[in-house]
């Protein structure tokens, strides 16, 4: 039986694996420039992020209808409860979709004919958090933002994802101040290519609740120190950071010694699709590359829990830490 954990760093955009996505594109009458999954699979090799992105955003053409918005969340929902995900956060990119001519309507709800019944289909409880482009403008996040007033019983927060080099938080705090005015929670793609500056002001500007990667922290003393005071949660991506290149390879990975430091770290896939793994996966790649003792990756399976957005639902939140108290840990973990 696999660890319980929650997932709160997951795109769902980047779930889609080659054989979905070539039944989608047949489906929708899209070609492909691959001649098949295997050649798919190929180009799944990225120098940095940017390289990552321009196939990410590629690949979305694909996705037109609500029912394909369904079929990939539920095709994730299925892989995450087998791997022991229990409660998922979920991003979705609207401006992707939404500049390719498909509704706001349509994407949130195909998204939620998944996740609505997830509990029931697949044993997994959800939050669904829409993403600002951070390449776009600020303008266009405003924009998107009123479009999905219609739809906040489905949407619980808000992020910032996308090329993160020369586009600081700052640049978005109107939306983020729209946003909380809402209700909505708040969180940020900040530190994983950009500098730790960005990481505070995610905090200080957006005011995040969570950081997302977060992982340059390291390199900020004083910064480490605030975020193990103030109990912020990062959504680390270990698989994610070796295939973009932001560590070398995954023993080089700081995860032991920001947990030895006090963070409150958790351990996410990213795009799973793109990046070689799921939550399990990447809780057992941690565990038999970085040698983590079962007592870590219980903590990590228990933070994943605290920082997640169910306020709403302290009675579930105990019920998921109680699972993870009473696991027992056999010779793989995923």
């Amino acid at each position: 039986m696999p660890l319980p954990k929650a997932e709160l760093h997951l795109h769902i955009e980047g779930t889609l694996e080659p054989e979905l996505a070539f039944r989608l594109a047949a489906r929708n009458g899209v070609e492909l420039p691959y001649a098949d999954t295997d050649a798919l699979r190929k180009a799944y090799q990225f120098e940095d992020l940017q390289s990552f992105l321009n196939l990410y955003y590629e690949l979305m053409a694909v996705l037109r209808t609500e029912q394909d918005f369904a079929d990939l969340a539920n095709a994730y929902l299925a892989r995450a409860a087998a791997q022991g995900v229990r409660h998922a956060e979920i991003f979705f990119d609207p401006q992707a979709h939404l500049a390719r001519g498909v509704a706001m309507v349509t994407i949130v709800e195909g998204l939620w004919r998944a996740l609505g019944r997830s509990e029931e289909n697949h044993g997994v409880s959800t939050r669904l958090i829409m993403c600002f482009l951070r390449d776009l403008s600020a303008e266009s996040a405003l924009r998107t933002l009123e479009m999905a007033e219609p739809h906040l019983d489905r949407i619980t927060g808000v992020g910032l994802d996308s090329a993160e080099v020369g586009h600081p938080p700052a640049k978005f705090r109107e939306v983020y101040e729209a946003a909380a005015a809402l209700g909505l929670r708040r969180v940020a793609h900040a530190g994983e290519e950009g500098p730790p500056e960005y990481i505070a002001e995610a905090l200080d500007v957006l005011g995040v609740e969570r950081v997302d990667h977060g992982l340059r922290c390291v390199e900020d003393p004083a910064l480490v120190e605030r975020l193990v005071r103030e109990r912020i949660p990062l959504t680390l991506c270990p698989l994610s950071n070796v295939r973009l290149r932001t560590v070398d390879t995954l023993a080089d990975h700081p995860l032991p010694a920001m947990l030895d430091a006090g963070l409150l770290c958790t351990v996410n896939s990213d795009d799973p699709a793109y990046f070689g793994g799921y939550a399990g996966d990447n809780f057992a790649a941690v565990r038999q590359t970085l040698g983590l003792s079962e007592d870590r990756l219980r903590e990590l399976a228990r933070n994943s829990f605290l920082a997640s957005f169910l306020e709403d639902d302290e009675e579930r939140r105990a019920r998921y830490l109680a699972e993870v108290d009473a696991y027992e840990f056999g010779d793989a973990v995923s």
